[in-house]
């Protein structure tokens, strides 16, 4: 447990020492500066998922929340930190763009396909509660010949979709939408090729970047 820790502080270190010389002009002045971030991403809580890394975004530039499964209840089914979240980033910092970040190999995902793996977890439990009907959509698209790695990745895929539903149950969300002050993607990252497949509102295909021009 103390090695952790002091592999932490080395890496606190490290970061003192070798990254933020190089840049602490933009520390300075974020620091100094109101924070005015563009958008707001959901992602995972997985140790795997940078999405300042993904976005090769700085400071102040993302305003970022994670939890298990980029979940978002509907609103009024569990007020808490993540619709709290989105209220402030969307009334208070103006944000004009949300995302959902998926991701492969995600073991909320996992939970939902196999729910004895979260049997002695019951608020896991419950918080999956939120995935359910992704779940039950698809199962209901997949082949009889599908593997568990394709029906895995289809409850991924239909799992950002229902999370951006979500988001537009929500009052300070459905405002901005109807002003059209704000726009919604879904994305799934992969961790092994580093690709990011982007769906955009409205849509229900994830399409690459790469193969869009990245245009987000």
């Amino acid at each position: 447990m103390l090695e952790t820790l002091e592999k932490l502080k080395s890496g606190i270190r490290r970061f003192r020492t070798e990254v933020y010389p190089a840049q602490s002009e933009t520390y300075i002045k974020a620091a100094s500066t109101p924070q005015q971030p563009k958008a707001l991403i959901i992602a995972c809580a997985d140790s795997r998922i940078d999405v300042e890394t993904i976005t090769q975004s700085g400071p102040g530039e993302l305003f970022v929340t994670r939890n298990i499964g980029n979940l978002v209840p509907a609103y009024g089914e569990m007020l808490g930190g993540v619709s709290a979240v989105v209220e402030y980033a969307v009334s208070a910092l103006r944000v004009n763009h949300i995302v959902v970040c998926g991701h492969s190999d995600c073991g909320a995902m996992k939970g939902l396909l196999d729910p004895e793996g979260v049997a002695a977890m019951p608020t896991v439990e419950n918080w999956l509660k939120n995935a359910h009907t992704a779940l039950s959509v698809a199962k209901a698209l997949a082949r009889k010949d599908e593997r568990p790695s394709e029906l895995r990745e289809r409850v991924t895929e239909q799992n950002v979709l229902l999370q951006m539903q979500h988001l537009r149950t929500h009052p300070s969300v459905a405002g901005a939408m109807a002003r059209e002050e704000l726009t919604i993607s879904g994305w799934i990252y992969d961790i092994a090729s580093g690709q990011v497949s982007i769906c955009k509102e409205g849509g229900k295909v994830f399409v690459p970047v790469e193969l869009e021009g990245a245009k987000a």
